[in-house]
This record gives C-alpha cells, sequence and structure tokens, in this order.
C-alpha cells in the first residue's frame, strides 16, 4: 500500500442572500465605488441579517450541503475542524455546535483561530489526522460572519468583509492525491497591525471598551498590506520549487481572497497567469476562513482529477502559509 494522504474528496460552499454594494457604502460613509474596486477588486458582500444568526448557522448549511454531496452519514465522521475568528461564544467551541446542529455524534471537534489563514492551517492539521491511517472522515469548515466585527462607521475597514461558509470532506487516499506538501509560518510580532482590542483576557467588555469601538477589527493598512504581498508570495514560490514545480505544473492558484493587488502580486512571483488563478473577491469581498473553500467550491466543475493546486493565505497575528495539493476526483 502506497504512503496515506489526505484528498479533498467533496466542497461546499453557502452564502447569506442580503448583499452590501459598493454603492451602498457611498451612502454610509465618506467612500466611492471606484475607490473601493481600485483599491480592492470588491464590488459587493454577502451579510448575515436576522436576530440570532451565527457563524454556525451559515457552516451547518454548507455542512448539509457537503454531507448529502458525498453521500455521508452525520454519524461517519470522525473529526470536525471549524477554522473561524467569529466563533458563535468565546466557548464552547463552534465546531462543537455545528456538530450539535447537523446531527455529527461520533467525531470529537475544535476550533482553529490563525486569522485569514485559519482555514489553511485546519486542512494541515487534520491531514496529520487522516495520515496515521486512525481516521477515514474529517470535516474542515471555514466560516466567518465578519459583519459582526466590522466597524461600518470605518471607511477604511468596512468594506473589506462579508460573510460566508465552506467546508471540504477529508478522506485518505493511497493514490497520490491530496495534500502533498505545506509551508506554515508565524510572527506574532504582526499583531499589532491588525487585531480587535477588546473582548478577550486582556480587555474584557466593557461599557467603555464598547463606547469605543474596540471590539471590531483594527487594522493598519500599509503596514499589513507590505507584509502580506511578501509573505504570502514568498511561501507560495517556495512551495513551487521545493516540490520542482513550474508555473505550467499548476491547474490554479488558490489564494487567500483579502485584496486584488496582494493576489495579482502573488501570481506574478508564481510566474502564473491570471487565467489560472481563482479569483471570486468581487463577489464576496473578503469573507475571512471561507474564501479557499468558496474558490474551491465556484471553481469544482472546472477541476480534473490529477490537478496540481497551490492554496495560499495570509491573515492577522501574523500567519502565513501554502499547501501543494493533488485534486482527487473530476466533477459529477
Amino acid at each position: 500500500m502506497g504512503k496515506i494522504t489526505a484528498a479533498i474528496t467533496g466542497i461546499q460552499g453557502w452564502v447569506p442572500e442580503d448583499v452590501l454594494t459598493n454603492k451602498d457604502f457611498e451612502k454610509m460613509v465618506d467612500t466611492t465605488e471606484e475607490w473601493i474596486m481600485t483599491r480592492t477588486g470588491i464590488k459587493e458582500r454577502h451579510i448575515q441579517k436576522g436576530e440570532g444568526k451565527a457563524t454556525s448557522d451559515m457552516a451547518v448549511e454548507a455542512v448539509k450541503g457537503l454531507l448529502k454531496k458525498t453521500n455521508t452519514k452525520p454519524e461517519e465522521v470522525e473529526l470536525l475542524i471549524c477554522a473561524t475568528v467569529t466563533p458563535d461564544m468565546i466557548h464552547p467551541a463552534t465546531a462543537n455546535i455545528i456538530s450539535d446542529k447537523v446531527g455529527i455524534k461520533n467525531a470529537f471537534s475544535f476550533d482553529m483561530n490563525a486569522a485569514c489563514s485559519g482555514f489553511l492551517f485546519a486542512l494541515v492539521t487534520a491531514s496529520k489526522f487522516i495520515e496515521t491511517g486512525g481516521y477515514k472522515k474529517i470535516i474542515v469548515v471555514g466560516a466567518d460572519k465578519m459583519s459582526s466585527i466590522t466597524d461600518y462607521t470605518d471607511r477604511t475597514t468596512c468594506v473589506l468583509f462579508g460573510d460566508a461558509a465552506g467546508a471540504v470532506m477529508l478522506e485518505p487516499s493511497t493514490e497520490g492525491f491530496g495534500i502533498l506538501d505545506s509551508s506554515t509560518h508565524a510572527d506574532g510580532s504582526g499583531r499589532i497591525y491588525l487585531h480587535q482590542k477588546a473582548g478577550g483576557s486582556l480587555k474584557p467588555a466593557s461599557h467603555e471598551t464598547v463606547d469605543a469601538h474596540e471590539h471590531f477589527i483594527y487594522q493598519e493598512g500599509q503596514a499589513v498590506f507590505k507584509f502580506a504581498v511578501t509573505r504570502m508570495a514568498d511561501v507560495a514560490a517556495e512551495i513551487m520549487e521545493r516540490n520542482h514545480l513550474t508555473s505550467d505544473d499548476i491547474a490554479y492558484l488558490v489564494p487567500h481572497q483579502a485584496n486584488m493587488r496582494i493576489i495579482d502580486a502573488t501570481a506574478r512571483r508564481m510566474g502564473i497567469n491570471k487565467d489560472k488563478v481563482m479569483i471570486n473577491i468581487e463577489k464576496y469581498g473578503n469573507t475571512t476562513n471561507a474564501t479557499i473553500p468558496m474558490c474551491l467550491y465556484e471553481w469544482e466543475d472546472k477541476l480534473k482529477k490529477g490537478d496540481n493546486l497551490i492554496l495560499a493565505a495570509f491573515g492577522g497575528g501574523f500567519t502565513w502559509g501554502s499547501i501543494y495539493l493533488k485534486w482527487a476526483y473530476d466533477a459529477k
């Protein structure tokens, strides 16, 4: 028997119905549609509305669709990891809530927080459980209700984020498909440039923190952009070089959808043409942990068994990483 690798055998995405356009933002803050498009590449983003609706509710829709698509019973799932920065609650884990809502009873589950790199980190983590030979079916979810931590009076950040969820099924392969290599990194000194000021043990919630808008995303855009362009591009190129891959060998680059300029820089560093880059930022904005699975979901019909994919992400923390993935199936 060949080496066991973790292959994606199914993918499902989900977004809320309500849409917030750039024209809507022109009525909310001092900005223009042209400024937003030039700086970010975003035209619109989906927003989850409704009382009592949380990150888990979006994730549940993605997981239900995934179970149906892969003909998997909830009780067959052995592990569920949810990558998120907007958990339903501080505790319990949103992964526990998702499992309960979809009837997954025979699995353990936990959350992973690596900001926008979380889904990629969760894939790497889940792959290790598969590679031991002890796990057969693992679901990895990337889901965020970014509207819950977005300050819609801050013109520099409010236009960036949207809400979505994506889920993949991981199963063992002995035919050389799935996650073949990865490179993951973190530099905690970058936290000063991108974080949420209040709500944790360092600065618990109070009237003062709420009044000061400290429960929202804080970002120093120029510093984050500089780090993201360099780190995401370098780590993707590193994975290619380490596996002796040229741009001709790559079917698609699957980048985190944070900013078109960062995506373009990564593609250039890898020598990959734009037609081989998965891009949907214009429709969804930055959905944080859902961006990469949403890309895979939307491109699923174009993917062929054996396609070489490079996944790349950068997030607050700072965190960044890349995965070399060989696609395991032809879309039905």
